[in-house]
């Protein structure tokens, strides 16, 4: 061979490892990012539930109040937190667990909120109305911890399927990650009756 021939194709050779090194350190810090932000969203709904049992608590002290609803936000606590999810592994089928969980827990919470308004001498209490207080800015931290999820999963998403870099995706198995998505239903109104 010639020698124009060696160096052309010593030349496309590291034009290509560069190519491949470039891209699989990009796909790193994106799946680095996707997990610290799955963290962070775990980390919200972790405060969630940690906000229950003192809210069950303080519910539970006004008199002759229902106790299938208090069963009913304790045994959605429970299951919420027994499913974990790998960030590494954001399967729609994981993501679909996971987000049936929480959705139940935030039934769950809804419904004894709801019901609290019958006990107007509970909604008085200075200890609910900070327990609740605290329930409204976590369901928003959850919300933004949610949206940002979504941001880092899509900047991964479109890093892991763009050309030529899904080529090298494809080789070093990095597959595309499942965001959050709106519960079933969620776009009806929900009606209020009086």
């Amino acid at each position: 061979m010639r020698p124009v021939v060696i160096l052309g194709l010593v030349i496309v050779g590291l034009i290509a490892a560069f190519s491949g090194c470039n891209s699989y350190n990009g796909f790193v810090s994106k799946d680095t990012a996707v997990e610290q932000a799955w963290g962070n969203v775990q980390s919200a709904y972790q405060r969630r539930a940690d906000l229950v049992p003192n809210l069950v608590a303080t519910v539970k002290g006004a008199a002759n109040f229902e106790q299938s609803t208090l069963t009913g936000v304790a045994e959605a606590r429970s299951k919420a937190t027994s499913i974990q999810v790998d960030p590494t592994n954001l399967t729609p089928e994981k993501m679909a667990e996971f987000q049936q969980a929480q959705s139940g827990l935030s039934q769950a919470l809804g419904k004894l909120l709801m019901i609290t308004e019958n006990y107007p001498e509970l909604r008085a209490t200075e200890s609910f109305k900070e327990l609740q207080s605290q329930l409204e800015g976590t369901e928003n931290r959850i919300k933004v911890e949610r949206d940002k999820f979504n941001g880092v999963v899509a900047d991964y998403n479109n890093s892991v399927r763009r050309f030529p870099a899904n080529f090298w995706a494809g080789i070093f198995g990095f597959d595309r990650k499942t965001p959050f998505e709106a519960d079933q239903g969620a776009q009806n109104v929900p009606k209020v009756e009086f």
